[in-house]
């Protein structure tokens, strides 16, 4: 079944400014390279998106609607609800994200 995957707000800004930090570090042509595979590894969860695993700082928490899958060193955290996938954060995996993840994805809603 193939699925829709959405990209939150919050994630659209971390491309952002994912790609402005590379291109500003780097090249553009660095910073569109990442950008487009990390876009083409979440809209790849249309077909399989319980293939990634649960991230270890939200599984010691004990919190398990979200999984992530890699575009090394960046990480893709999403969430399926009912039939769609909302890829919620992208990350730099090199950061200490336990306080991130808690205050992005346990925010009240």
């Amino acid at each position: 079944m193939n699925r829709s995957v959405y990209i939150t707000d919050d994630a659209a800004s971390d491309l952002q400014a994912l790609f402005l930090y590379i291109e500003s570090n780097d090249s553009t042509t660095s910073a569109n390279y990442v950008l487009d595979e990390i876009s083409k590894a979440f809209e790849s969860l249309n077909k399989n998106p319980e293939r990634g695993r649960i991230p270890t700082e939200l599984q010691y928490l004990g919190i398990s609607d979200f999984r992530e899958i890699f575009f090394k060193p960046y990480r893709i955290i999403y969430r399926i609800i009912n039939n769609d996938v909302y890829v919620m954060v992208i990350i730099d995996g090199r950061r200490d994200l336990q306080t991130l993840l808690q205050n992005r994805l346990l925010k009240p809603v």
